[in-house]
């Protein structure tokens, strides 16, 4: 629907490159895999699975973000499990993250766990676990 602020992903911008653009008007509320590279600068409620992500700085993320690279301008609410990470300034992050390489810029906000992963480690090591009362 035109003006519509939930759009599917297959309302995504996509090159001959294998980039795929969200836009800054686009939230998307489900899970988004994509086998190339994503540009984010609308809002993702759900896990984000890709190749490589930017993250622009108006962009949001709810939930797990995996990928190969990652440059986050934007802010991130969940884990984050990337092999090559840059954090930007403008950048605000609330959950655990595992890299194996990773910069973050002066002012950028980090609020969680960081860990390096081990060479070998899965893309994905880490896990929910859900607290039961008895």
């Amino acid at each position: 629907m035109l003006g519509s602020k939930s759009k599917h992903a297959s309302n995504t911008a996509s090159t001959p490159s294998g980039l795929s653009i969200i836009g800054a008007d686009v939230t998307i509320i489900g899970n988004v895999s994509a086998t190339g590279d994503l540009h984010l600068d609308g809002a993702v409620e759900g896990d984000l699975a890709c190749a490589s992500l930017t993250l622009g700085a108006q962009g949001r993320v709810k939930g797990h973000i995996a990928a190969d690279k990652a440059q986050l301008a934007g802010h991130v609410e969940g884990t984050i499990a990337v092999r090559d990470l840059a954090i930007e300034a403008t950048a605000r992050i609330s959950g655990d993250m595992s890299y194996d390489n990773v910069s973050i810029a002066t002012g950028a906000h980090v609020d969680g766990r960081v860990s390096h992963r081990a060479p070998g480690d899965e893309a994905n090591p880490l896990k929910l676990v859900a607290h039961t009362t008895e």
